[in-house]
């Protein structure tokens, strides 16, 4: 059956939209029924090429519901251009059968799935998997026992570790995952307007459940019951607990043998799991792609559409339909700073460290002794005295988490999000800043910087933020890395510790005239739960006491891996 002549035009328009080439063939859809092991259904939507030469199958599995825009996005572009593509709801979502227990269930589910596959007609065995983070996290799933039939993954901006997503830092990532918790809890309730509507107002909705503690029970009130996973994963903040066990897909990276593209963003949440990945599977020669562009884990699907439906479909017309060589490099990056994409062998690429100083005096400077060689061992946080550093070279800040230092941008899911200005953050007495004069030339960062710190807190109860900013002519400064860590309350109050702090990876370019600018904090809330500066688990404490730091410059540097420019 033809296409009308209406979803010719909508299909059409969508090609131009995302820069694809017109579509090859008509396509119909139908709704289709997958029993799961336990009697359990699922339902899911068939976009079925018109066309006696089928390129293979995509199977898509999301919470998130099967219209617009999954089903423009990935059903009609897929299947106007020779792929059948299953669109399906996962259990307890859209009127799937069972309870929605997030990401637990999804091994089982997959394989039942694929096993539902192998019984239809129309599956002539060739198979790719494909979706953005949860659906991402659907694929490391099910790639834990890879199918025979897989042929291709596409991955989008998605953890194969959801505990490191949540607790990786060792504060919960509390903005991120109540704000996605809440989004759950309401997403089906009204029409897609009445849905919109719910998400401009999460913040506001939000807030009590942000400010309140203890956490879970400040929540309450908001989720209404609708989303019990929230309590949970906040009474399992050790990361030795085997509760985690079935939200840890890891062992995906040592057994998947089939080709994989990996998409991410270089302020997505999920940007280090992505590496990650591409770095495990590239060690075992398994053929993968990495692409990573400027956005967010939101402008993914808006910002990198048109970047990414390119990407995807050359992959699958490579790997399941015998077409062309999908890539001319390996790797596929975007340098902020430049704004310009460059195409790489691998990633990271070379790069040497400039290690700069810290100085009470708010500068950073170039040091004169040379790093530690590349390869050896990190040192690992411990006790100094504070007699090591020389009179006046030292800082101090007070962190309040009765008025938490704010987040600003950043690789966050929801609320303040990317690249911001910094200025109002700066002038902030509970942050701290370390600026250089201005570059004489441009300078391209490529890779993680490491801050070695050297700190004293009192409480033994705090946190650590550092971050990284271009600085421009105007002054405004725009942070392109950070880092945050929960400090170990095994060491007295009062005692220095060297913590070696890991900013995140990054591919930009500071321009000559900018400045590089380190900012060290004790928070950044609500992107992390606030350190209240006393014992007590997650789910359980409310007790706020402040937190003084004091960082010691002279034993304080920041290294930063750079490149000459091109």
């Amino acid at each position: 059956m033809a296409n009308s002549i209406r979803q010719r035009i909508a299909d059409a328009t969508l090609g131009r939209l995302v820069r694809q080439s017109p579509a090859a063939n008509d396509y119909v859809t139908a709704a289709v029924r997958t029993p799961m092991r336990d009697g359990v259904v699922l339902l899911g939507d068939h976009f079925a090429p018109v066309t006696a030469r089928p390129r293979g199958t995509v199977l898509i599995r999301t919470p998130y519901g099967r219209g617009f825009p999954s089903s423009a996005l990935n059903g009609r572009l897929f299947a106007a251009r020779g792929y059948h593509v299953i669109i399906q709801s996962v259990r307890g979502t859209f009127g799937s059968g069972g309870r929605f227990e997030p990401m637990a269930q999804e091994a089982a589910d997959g394989q039942d799935t694929v096993a539902w596959l192998r019984e239809q007609p129309w599956f002539d065995g060739r198979l790719a998997t494909l979706g953005a983070s949860y659906l991402g996290w659907n694929q490391w799933a099910l790639l834990q026992d890879p199918p025979p039939e897989l042929r291709a993954a596409v991955v989008y901006v998605a953890p194969h570790d959801f505990r490191e997503a949540v607790f990786g830092t060792g504060a919960f990532t509390v903005g991120d995952f109540l704000g996605w918790s809440d989004m759950i809890a309401h997403q089906e309730d009204g029409g897609l307007l009445r849905r919109g509507a719910s998400g401009i107002s999460a913040s506001r909705r939000l807030r009590p459940a942000l400010q309140g503690l203890p956490l879970p029970d400040a929540a309450g009130p908001v989720l209404r019951g609708r989303a019990p996973w929230y309590r949970e994963w906040l009474s399992h903040p050790d990361g030795d607990d085997p509760w985690w066990q079935p939200y840890r897909a890891g062992g995906a990276l040592s057994k998947v043998e089939t080709p994989v593209l990996l998409i991410g963003g270089w302020q997505d949440l999920f940007l280090e799991q992505t590496l990650q990945q591409y770095e495990a599977l590239r060690a075992r020669d398994v053929e993968v792609g990495l692409t990573v562009g400027p956005w967010t884990h939101l402008q993914l699907g808006v910002q990198g559409a048109a970047t990414v439906a390119r990407e995807s479909l050359a992959w699958l017309d490579q790997h399941l339909a015998e077409g062309p060589r999908a890539r001319r490099s390996a790797v596929h990056v975007f340098r902020t700073g430049e704004r310009r994409w460059h195409g790489l062998a691998s990633w990271p690429p070379a790069s040497a460290p400039a290690v700069f100083q810290l100085h009470a005096d708010g500068t950073l400077t170039l040091a004169a002794t040379p790093p530690p060689v590349a390869g050896e061992p990190a040192t690992p946080p411990a006790a100094v005295s504070p007699l090591e550093s020389p009179a006046g070279e030292t800082l101090s800040f007070r962190y309040d988490p009765a008025d938490p230092t704010p987040t600003v941008g950043g690789r966050t899911l929801t609320g303040s999000m990317g690249v911001k200005d910094n200025r109002r953050l700066e002038a902030r007495p509970d942050v701290l800043t370390f600026t250089t004069d201005p570059l004489p030339t441009a300078v391209d960062v490529n890779g993680s910087p490491t801050l070695e710190l050297a700190v004293a807190v009192d409480p033994a109860h705090a946190d650590v933020f550092a971050r990284l900013c271009d600085v421009d002519q105007r002054g405004r400064s725009r942070n392109f890395a950070d880092c945050m860590l929960r400090l170990d309350p095994a060491v007295p109050a009062g005692e220095v510790q060297r913590l070696s702090l890991v900013l995140d990876p990054c591919f930009h370019r500071l321009a000559a005239g900018h400045r590089l600018r380190l900012q060290v904090s004790g928070g950044s809330f609500p992107r992390f739960a606030r350190n209240l500066g006393t014992p007590g688990a997650p789910a359980e404490a409310h007790t706020l006491w402040p937190q003084d730091h004091t960082v010691h410059c002279a034993q304080s540097r920041l290294t930063v891996p750079v490149a000459a420019t091109d």
